[in-house]
């Protein structure tokens, strides 16, 4: 029977920079789009054989921003994609777009394609804000966005939003949420901002503009709150979505399901092997089109490193944890683990049930320092896999 896998394409190209963006991204280099899209139809078409074994049950064009790369090259893409793979008539095909660049012919256009989901990066519904951190919207272009999608007969429409922004108070917070539920769209993703290093907006770091940790902490839990009231159910950290509208391509890397890349910097996880393309735009064309190295980076995955992501990516999920997989994927004792689960549950940070362990809101509050100490029990029994006597009983009990 063949497996499903997910495709993600990454598109870097956008109308500018925003101030916080850490992701591999270009502004002002349009006049690399037409090779770039030779390379990607070339690498889609030469690749399917890796995938002849799989249906396709997700795609997702990332960016970047796609719609500034143009509805007609990702419907040329995608287009490649039904010729070579197996997509499934009921795949989950996601596009995202700026509310600068969009516009409701392109919008019909990719629908009647088969593109079905949009992702759509409003941010804030402040305005000066907006401005602050060098989006090209305002409020009412994204409002605007929603509602041609919406018209377009898009039935899955996700919004991305950010706390903790450049002076953004708790009644701003509070203003965008109340206005991006009128708007009703399926999903919600809501991130804490971080300030990387290498963006403009890292001479601001421990500038007083920058809500502080007990205002982002606030802020979230209370997005939490109104999200849980409007019918948005939590099912990753930062993401929300209405029964059935949660994102199945995103959840594949939360869940180590498997996925092919294509695009400069994407990363792949098919089989045991993981790796990643050349990062820059230039490097992968030269890549694919003249015969250069494509792979900057490459591993193969043993039992032990999975059960560390798996322990990893699924407690940042409401669906959580459990005994059974854990040792389906590396055959060690999971009860220390547990005690520490269980001092996190008596804590007020995770929650244990119908077998499963989760973070409650409070937990994913401080889920990096909590994901970290059970990542470093599970790397302290190790030695006890790897021994002997652990493998004869493990095999022992398949006899």
């Amino acid at each position: 029977m063949p497996q499903n896998a997910g495709i993600y394409v990454h598109i870097p190209f956008c109308a500018s920079k925003c101030s916080y963006c850490d992701f591999y991204s270009l502004a002002g280099q349009n006049d690399l789009m037409p090779k770039y899209q030779q390379a990607l139809l070339h690498h889609i078409a030469e690749f399917a054989p890796r995938l002849s074994d799989y249906t396709i049950d997700s795609v997702y064009f990332g960016g970047g921003t796609p719609s500034y790369y143009g509805a007609d090259r990702i419907i040329e893409l995608f287009e490649e994609m039904k010729k070579r793979y197996n997509v499934l008539v009921n795949s989950e095909v996601t596009v995202e777009v700026n509310p600068d660049s969009v516009n409701l012919a392109n919008l019909k256009k990719m629908r009647r394609d088969g593109i079905n989901r949009i992702s759509i990066g409003v941010q804030s519904a402040n305005d000066e804000i907006l401005k602050f951190i060098g989006r090209r919207h305002n409020y009412a272009q994204a409002e605007k966005a929603v509602e041609m999608a919406q018209k377009a007969d898009f039935k899955n429409i996700s919004v991305d939003l950010i706390y903790g922004l450049p002076t953004q108070t708790r009644e701003d917070w509070s203003d965008t949420l109340t206005k991006i539920f009128a708007l009703h769209p399926q999903h919600i993703s809501c991130y804490g901002l971080k300030i990387e290093e290498n963006t403009p907006l890292y001479l601001y770091k421990n500038a007083p503009e920058i809500p502080d940790d007990d205002m982002q902490a606030d802020m979230y839990l209370y997005a939490v709150e109104q999200l849980e009231k409007y019918g948005y159910k939590q099912y990753e950290i930062s993401n929300f979505a209405l029964p059935g509208y949660e994102s199945k391509h995103n959840m594949k890397y939360w869940t180590i399901d498997e996925y092919a890349g294509f695009g400069a910097s994407a990363a792949s996880n098919l089989g045991n092997t993981r790796y990643t393309y050349v990062k820059h735009v230039e490097d992968y064309i030269e890549a694919v089109l003249g015969g250069g190295k494509i792979v900057a980076e490459f591993e193969e995955i043993e039992d032990y490193e999975k059960a560390s992501e798996y322990l990893m990516l699924g407690l940042r999920t409401t669906h959580g944890i459990s005994e059974a997989e854990y040792r389906k994927i590396y055959n060690s004792n999971f009860d220390k683990i547990e005690e520490l689960l269980e001092s996190y549950r008596k804590a007020g940070w995770a929650r244990f049930k119908s077998g499963r362990w989760s973070f409650t809101p409070s937990g994913f509050l401080i889920s990096n320092r909590l994901i970290s100490e059970v990542i470093d029990l599970h790397i302290s029994q190790k030695f006890n896999y790897d021994s002997p006597w652990n493998k004869r009983d493990y095999y022992e009990t398949l006899i």
